[in-house]
């Protein structure tokens, strides 16, 4: 495959053998055996095709801010889409690629005097992955916000997609159920005063950073909001911050954040993922079920012992 992918794509940034390490934010996850970079929707498709004849398997990521990769890595063709990262404004719109921060779309629909998105001023993801897991913050959410998707279909057919064909949930879209690839997404905003808006993010901002263990590399919220409950309360009332497992940690500056505070792997992630979980349930009978994705493989293990 080496010599076929690479001598297929020559503009395309592609690397072998890549640690996925260098592209999450838990600074955790083990090799890729390609990954891509490609810079267009056609350089994407492009990519897809390719695998699709090549019977490749296939991972597409975005910014890798709620998402663990397993220590024994991503075969076949993993495609970050961060390249793809054109964000523009025009009335009451703003579009965004997928591979855009929505960070920085927040800062472009301020910059043009539109408001409705001041509430994701601090997610640290892509609007990909936004979009994907319907990501939200301080009472507002994906859903609310955005008008179409584009998308690519897992054959390469390039369609767009309206809010009611999206599916959204708490921490859902439709996305998650066809292994559709976002490529672009058009948010529909409204008109308002640019320092009332820039006012909003910034409060929001200061309110994330005193609540947050933003100085740590982390995957964000690890565990859904379970009903009738709040779920840093439950690890906290469990005794869990502070608990080390290998590098990593219950934040102690909020319980739903586990904290990579000492060179931790992805399995010492999941391993405290699963303690978690054990303990809140065995104290208060409540099941947490996961926000974070968690893709990969485990390391393979040996199974011919001398």
């Amino acid at each position: 495959m080496t010599k076929d992918v690479l001598a297929t794509f020559p503009a395309i940034e592609i690397k072998k053998d890549e640690s996925l390490s260098h592209y999450t934010n838990t600074k955790t996850g083990g090799p890729a055996d390609y990954v891509a970079f490609p810079k267009s929707i056609s350089e994407t498709k492009a990519l897809i095709t390719y695998a699709n004849d090549q019977h490749l398997p296939l991972t597409v990521i975005g910014n890798a801010s709620n998402l663990i990769v397993k220590d024994g890595g991503i075969r076949g063709l993993t495609i970050i889409l961060t390249r793809m990262n054109q964000i523009h404004a025009s009335e009451n719109k703003v579009v965004a690629e997928a591979g855009a921060a929505i960070i920085a779309t927040t800062k472009v629909a301020c910059g043009a005097s539109l408001t409705g998105l001041e509430f994701a001023a601090g997610i640290p993801g892509s609007v990909g992955g936004a979009i994907f897991m319907n990501a939200g913050a301080y009472g507002g959410e994906m859903s609310e916000v955005v008008e179409t998707v584009t998308v690519l279909t897992p054959t390469g057919q390039l369609k767009t997609l309206d809010h009611a064909e999206l599916d959204f949930g708490y921490r859902h879209s439709s996305i998650q159920d066809y292994d559709d690839i976002v490529v672009s997404v058009t948010f529909g905003l409204k008109a308002g005063n640019q320092t009332k808006i820039q006012a909003r993010m910034d409060e929001l901002n200061t309110l994330r950073a005193a609540k947050q263990p933003l100085e740590w590399p982390s995957c964000g919220s690890v565990f859904k909001r379970p009903t009738g409950y709040f779920t840093g309360k439950l690890i906290h009332d469990a005794g869990l911050q502070g608990h080390k497992i290998g590098g990593a940690e219950v934040s102690k500056k909020h319980a739903g954040f586990i904290i990579n505070v000492d060179h931790a792997t992805a399995t010492d992630y999941m391993d405290m993922i699963h303690y978690v979980q054990k303990v809140v349930f065995e104290r208060f009978g409540v099941h947490l079920q996961t926000e974070v994705r968690i893709i990969g493989e485990d390391v393979a293990q040996n199974l011919f012992k001398i």
